[in-house]
């Protein structure tokens, strides 16, 4: 993960008194997500829950849904969660999880967003902060960042550019 994170920005977000929530709980499962570090650095209170110990992905999401009830979670934020939940798990929590995904969504759901988007030409690529619901990127928009394309971009510097306005707009 690199430097300036999303999980980063939101933590400093919260710190100003107008903010409008509490950052309770920062959930992983990879044991070695720079997040975890963040959070914990910033007393935030902090879990890995890896997928790769539980062979019954309803298991593996009972620990997690045990974790945010236990913590008293409102509304999960997924930022760099890269694991798909199932539709029982979205609709526990209908309209109380968001993602930022790096696509001007609809456009390039799913992974290597970057990569498609300069394979197809297109002028302007960007982020999406959506409501998850159980279809794959496809939850109403709550809010698009756009950045241009360059010519010359690669993968690399399209993502760098596209990252930064993810940390302000999430």
């Amino acid at each position: 993960v690199p430097p300036n994170t999303v999980v980063e920005k939101l933590i400093e977000a919260a710190r100003d008194p107008s903010y409008p929530a509490d950052i309770a709980l920062v959930i992983s499962n990879n044991p070695s997500a720079k997040g975890l570090e963040i959070a914990k650095a910033a007393g935030i209170k902090t879990q890995s829950i890896s997928h790769k110990d539980y062979s019954i992905k309803s298991i593996f999401e009972e620990h997690i849904l045990h974790a945010l009830n236990e913590s008293k979670i409102e509304l999960i934020c997924l930022a760099g969660f890269m694991r798909v939940l199932s539709a029982s798990f979205v609709s526990r929590w209908e309209d109380r999880i968001l993602n930022i995904h790096p696509s001007l969504l609809p456009a390039y759901r799913g992974l290597d967003t970057h990569k498609r988007a300069l394979a197809d030409g297109v002028k302007k690529h960007g982020c999406t902060v959506h409501f998850v619901v159980p279809e794959l990127d496809a939850g109403p928009i709550i809010a698009q960042a756009e950045v241009p394309v360059h010519k010359g971009d690669t993968e690399e510097t399209l993502s760098a550019r596209v990252l930064a306005v993810e940390n302000k707009l999430y």
